[in-house]
């Protein structure tokens, strides 16, 4: 069996779960997610424990096995908790500002850069950091990633707009260098 693919979601106090064909809808205190998974996958509730398995050992079905498994203990990880990316920006006048559902950051660019907030993804502002918060991971992972490609870290200044635990690998610029005479 798939090492991650046998292993049961416990599923928390105040989430429940309703499962409809291959259909998950997942309620907690944080909000509601649903999902559609594939057909041949078996998805069982016992016990407030969430069993996913599969129906043959056939190399589709053991590759579906632990994907499906681990969306769903994300789902329930995210009504009951919520996932949060922190970002935080480095440079010289590098700025951000929340106006209404979008963004305003200055990034060292002849302009002013408007990105709008997906919805079902909140983001919090302070000074230079940037909270970005949601009950569903791949959206909070993809708003995230589109912020910090707006002005990636470059590795010889540090300029940029990184994660707060990224470690950024410096390279040394040029140096002198006689002209051989």
């Amino acid at each position: 069996m798939s090492r991650i693919g046998k292993n049961p979601i416990p599923v928390p106090s105040g989430v429940t779960v309703e499962i409809k064909g291959s259909s998950v809808t997942v309620k907690g205190p944080m909000g509601e997610l649903k999902q559609s998974f594939q057909r041949d996958m078996i998805i069982e509730l016992k016990d407030d424990e969430l069993l996913v398995s599969r129906p043959t050992e056939s190399k589709k079905h053991k590759s579906l096995h632990g994907l499906t498994r681990s969306l769903i203990a994300n789902m329930v990880e995210g009504v009951s908790k919520g996932f949060v990316k922190e970002l935080e920006i480095h440079g010289v006048e590098y700025k951000v500002k929340h106006k209404g559902k979008s963004l305003e950051l200055n990034l060292g660019y002849s302009h002013v850069v408007i990105f709008p907030i997906m919805e079902g993804v909140e983001v919090e502002v302070e000074d230079k950091k940037m909270k970005v918060k949601g009950i569903d991971k791949q959206k909070v992972g993809e708003v995230a990633a589109e912020i910090r490609g707006l002005r990636p870290p470059e590795p010889y200044k540090g300029k940029g707009i990184r994660y707060v635990d990224e470690i950024i690998k410096r390279k040394a610029g040029k140096t002198a260098v006689g002209t051989g005479f």
